[in-house]
């Protein structure tokens, strides 16, 4: 199959614009950041008098709790031998007794509306806490993606001495960016997303539960929280990882593939996954490792995914002027000369070896799994 040629503008006003953009997003989340900073020092400070202000409250409805007390005794005192008082005196005691009554009805009605108050703040600073962490997470993993369009693919575009092959690039490169961005979100509206909903869902509850069952109960759910909130992060660690492994800057290539589908092998139960090494175990040049990475990660994905693969195998060999990469799997196939719509994977990798003036070549049949054979020249010296 061949791509199609589409004209688009220079790779270097598509990437000022990326970079401008990516640079705006990264400002906006910051400045989220910062406004969710001030709203929970402000709202911190009101609980700080709020929960001095229940304390002085309870502290008076005791005192009026004790007064009562003695008042209604005086009046019962006063009603038995209300004879031996004057009229004055029985009315007195029924004002004072009266008067102390409705002043502790009224300040219980303020001490529940301050816990209420104060319960609700709490909930909401424990909800700009998690925003506060998402906006750094956010903008972190924005600072990582800017460093990448201002450094690695202005190398790449500097490497590409034809107008018209920066042209094209350009346009896969947005092209791919747009089919990441589809996958994140579907990943993260399924995950994290999802799980930050029932969250907030159970943070409702909560105040339920207490007004309920009590605190027991509430510490229950409360827990419960925190292990939603501990999976929802692991799932978010999980998404970045797939982004781009930190491993494979420090360690290389073939470590970096062994954690990886290590990784995938765990979170897809029921299907084995083998890695084989063949050949000198060397670092490769930057762009060589981010591709093949790419690519295996591409195949693996689409076994996993398409093909229902219980078994997938994996080998790579990296000789002294090749590597080769055979992603092999036991899936359901494919017909290779059908073109499905709206499926970008293996055009993307044949745009990814292009780049590296390797070659991929695809065997699948249906119901025969299906086989990557991808094999790029190194044509720069390590």
């Amino acid at each position: 199959m061949s791509i199609k040629k589409i004209d688009t503008k220079s790779l270097d006003d598509i990437l000022g614009k990326m970079v401008e953009t990516v640079g705006r997003s990264k400002d906006e989340i910051f400045q989220i950041g910062e406004e969710c900073r001030q709203d929970y020092e402000s709202l911190s400070n009101e609980l700080k008098e709020i929960k001095l202000m229940v304390s002085n409250v309870v502290d008076e409805n005791d005192q009026l709790e004790l007064k009562s007390r003695f008042a209604r005794r005086r009046l019962s005192e006063v009603s038995q031998h209300f004879r031996e008082f004057s009229e004055e005196q029985v009315r007195d005691a029924y004002e004072a007794a009266h008067d102390l009554q409705m002043k502790l009805s009224v300040n219980r009605q303020l001490e529940n509306q301050l816990r209420t108050r104060r319960d609700e703040l709490q909930r909401r600073l424990f909800s700009l806490e998690e925003a506060m962490e998402r906006a750094d997470h956010l903008a972190s993993q924005t600072t990582v993606v800017l460093n990448y369009l201002t450094s690695d693919l202005k190398d790449i575009g500097n490497a590409i001495a034809d107008a018209k092959q920066k042209q094209e690039f350009g346009l896969r490169v947005i092209e791919a960016q747009e089919e990441e961005r589809k996958r994140l979100s579907r990943e993260i509206h399924d995950g994290p997303a999802q799980m930050l909903a029932n969250l907030l869902l159970r943070s409702d509850l909560i105040e339920k539960v207490y007004a309920e069952k009590g605190t027991d109960e509430a510490f229950k759910e409360i827990k419960n929280m925190k292990k939603m909130a501990r999976s929802s992060l692991s799932e978010v660690r999980r998404i970045i990882y797939d982004l781009r492994p930190m491993a494979l800057d420090d360690l290389g290539l073939l470590p970096t593939l062994k954690k990886y589908l290590a990784t995938i092998e765990e979170y897809n139960m029921g299907t084995s996954i083998h890695f084989t090494n063949i050949g000198d175990d060397l670092r490769l040049p930057p762009n060589y490792e981010v591709a093949l990475f790419r690519l295996v990660q591409e195949s693996v994905q689409n076994a996993l995914k398409h093909a229902q693969a219980s078994e997938i195998n994996v080998k790579i060999e990296v000789k002294k002027d090749f590597v080769v990469v055979v992603v092999k799997d036991n899936g359901v196939g494919f017909d290779v000369s059908t073109k499905k719509e709206g499926s970008f994977g293996i055009v993307g990798m044949k745009e990814r070896v292009e780049i590296l003036d390797g070659t991929v070549t695809i065997n699948s049949k249906k119901g025969m799994g299906t086989v990557v054979i991808v094999q790029v020249p190194l044509l720069v010296r390590r």
